[in-house]
Order: C-alpha cells, then sequence, then structure tokens
C-alpha cells in the first residue's frame, strides 16, 4: 500500500485561510482544522487501503475538496474522471444522478454516494415516462437531456448534454428540432446562444429549474458594478436569461474557473453555488470574490463523517445501482455526448 502523507492542522489551516466571511473572520481557524484532520487522516488511509478515490462536485464543502478528494470538477470533468480512474471504489461527493453517471460509465466499479440528501431539483422535475409522453408529442425532435438527469430519463433520451459543452452539443447535433430537458431557464439560454450563433434550432423545453439558480436576479449584478466598476461577473446557464445577458461569460464551474485564471481582472462575482466562490478563493489567493448568497442544500449534505461511514460500512441505499437494460440505453446517450463534444 503506498504511503499516505499525514495532514496536520496547520496544513489544512494553511490551506483554507483564505476563506473568510463578510466581517474578514476565518472559517477554518485552527482549533476548527483540528477537529477535521482525524478524519480526512482515516479517509485518506481507508482510501489507499481499499484502491478507492474520491470524486468531489465543486460544490461540496472545502474540508471535503482540499482534503480527501482525489478529482474535483463540474459534471463535464467528472464524467470523464470516472472513466480514467483505475480504482476500483468511486466514493462520489455530489448527488444521485452524478453518482449514478459514474456508475454508468463504470458498471464493474463500486460506486458509492455519502450524500444523505441526494437529490435535485431538476432531476426530481422529470421521469422516464414524461420523457415517453413527450416523445408522442414531438417525435420530429432530438431528446437532449442535462445531466442533472437520472439514470432512468437519460435512457429516454438521445443525447446528454453537461453546462460546460451544451452550446457545442446541440449546435452540432444535426436535427433541427430540439427538445431540451429538464431546465428551462438553460433551455431559454439555448436558444439565445443558437440564434446568436446563427444556427437553425426549433427548441423546445421542459419547466424545470435549479432553486438555487433561479434566485439570482439582475439587481445584484447592477448593485455589484456600481460599487465595483471593473469587476467581472460571471454566471452558470442554469441562471435566467436576464441575468446572463449582463454577465461578462456564461460557462460551467470548470470554464468559469479557466475564465478567472485567465483573466487580469481583480474582483469577481460569480453568481452559482457560493461553495464555487470559496473554491476559487483558495486557489486564487490575490484575486477577490464577492460571496453570493446561494446554498444548494443537497450537495452540502455530503460530510467527511459520511465519507468515512460508507468507507467502513456502506449501506444499500449508498451504493449505487442501475439496472442493467437502463445503463446501457443510458449510456448511449453519454457516449452521444462524448461524440459531438469531440
Amino acid at each position: 500500500m503506498k504511503k499516505i502523507k499525514t495532514l496536520t492542522p496547520k496544513d489544512l489551516f494553511n490551506k483554507l485561510k483564505s476563506l473568510k466571511d463578510d466581517h474578514n473572520r476565518c472559517l477554518y481557524p485552527l482549533k476548527k482544522c483540528a477537529a477535521l484532520v482525524p478524519q480526512i487522516n482515516e479517509i485518506n488511509e481507508l482510501k489507499a487501503r481499499q484502491g478507492a478515490v474520491v470524486l468531489a462536485h465543486t460544490y461540496v464543502l472545502p474540508e471535503i475538496i482540499f482534503g480527501v478528494a482525489d478529482f474535483v470538477g463540474d459534471s463535464y470533468a467528472l464524467s470523464r474522471d470516472a472513466i480514467a480512474t483505475d480504482a476500483k471504489k468511486i466514493v462520489f461527493a455530489a448527488v444521485r444522478f452524478m453518482a449514478e453517471t459514474a456508475k454508468i460509465l463504470n458498471p464493474q466499479k463500486e460506486v458509492l454516494l455519502p450524500a444523505l440528501d441526494d437529490g435535485c431539483t431538476l432531476a426530481d422535475a422529470i421521469t422516464a415516462s414524461d420523457v415517453r409522453r413527450l416523445r408522442k408529442k414531438y417525435p420530429e425532435a432530438s431528446f437532449v437531456c442535462y445531466v442533472n438527469t437520472t439514470a432512468e430519463v437519460k435512457a429516454e433520451c438521445d443525447v446528454c448534454v453537461t453546462s460546460a459543452n451544451v452550446y457545442k452539443v446541440v449546435q452540432n447535433i444535426p436535427q433541427q428540432k430540439i427538445y431540451f430537458l429538464p431546465d428551462k431557464l438553460m433551455g431559454q439560454n439555448l436558444a439565445n446562444e443558437m440564434k446568436r450563433r446563427g444556427v437553425p434550432k426549433d427548441i423546445r423545453y421542459y419547466h424545470g429549474t435549479c432553486y438555487v439558480h433561479e434566485e439570482f436576479t439582475a439587481r445584484e449584478i447592477l448593485r455589484a458594478r456600481a460599487k465595483y466598476p471593473r469587476i467581472k461577473v460571471l454566471c452558470h446557464p442554469e441562471c435566467k436569461t436576464k441575468v446572463c445577458a449582463l454577465c461578462d461569460f456564461v460557462g460551467g464551474t470548470g470554464q468559469m474557473s479557466q475564465y478567472v485564471r485567465d483573466t487580469r481582472a481583480a474582483r469577481f462575482l460569480i453568481l452559482t453555488e457560493k461553495n464555487f466562490s470559496a473554491r476559487l478563493k483558495v486557489e486564487f489567493p490575490k484575486k477577490k470574490f464577492l460571496n453570493p448568497d446561494a446554498v444548494c442544500r443537497y450537495m452540502k449534505s455530503n460530510s467527511l463523517a459520511d465519507i468515512l461511514r460508507v468507507l467502513k460500512n456502506p449501506t444499500r441505499r449508498d451504493i449505487v445501482t442501475v439496472a442493467e437494460p437502463v445503463r446501457k440505453r443510458a449510456l448511449k446517450c453519454l457516449e452521444a455526448m462524448f461524440y459531438y463534444t469531440r
């Protein structure tokens, strides 16, 4: 077994000391780091012993991202990481639809989900029977599903997309008629972007929304620009069209991270789940980030304690399974995404 470097409280504090609240108080003081480190070290030892890796979405807690995660990213990046890893076991600190995606791509591997509240307002907005009904209503349309859907929904669709590749994939699909699901706001932004690019697509969309992203408003952008005229504003394509229109950049979290890396701007407002800004504060300590007041309760239901629990004694609910007929059909949907992204 590979020797694992033991993390000290000071190591963790030095990683996370740039995370502060609106009153400039450190969110991870040395005392808190000392309480977290024993769990982090135990998880890392168990991972090495069991041949496991931890995949963590960028919205989960900093102690997971910077303490135990082997891969961190958005849905698309983590989908590719799930394929690339040769680990026997995947612990996916995210929500159920993402863990299902990992299982679809890695049927021979054990996939564990530590989230206690593993839903998603988008994934929960639509069922496989809804898709079958819609396909009868729109038989000529290519059905494109956002990755924020269950395995059963993916199995009923033609192509999957993520926030990072949705525009590219839909532009490359040969069919003109598109039915996009489940996010109506991303569907509206998709239709606007195809029009802007001069791509002739007839796009219909479902009525689901992300409860986090739909709350952002144009007002908070205007307020930030009034206070900081040179600020760069970035948002996720799950936001309202009026919000996206006022931003300097719209994209998935991986693309936004690259934008922050590449631009010389000193200050940013990033309209997505607040933990993404926390991650950027650690990775880019010389840049300033306004704190968005947006929390995904599902992502925050992942904890070090539950990662440790599923590595030690997983319950049936923690073990992610996808029926083989569903998995094979959903895999075609994901493979179509990889094809149209190339």
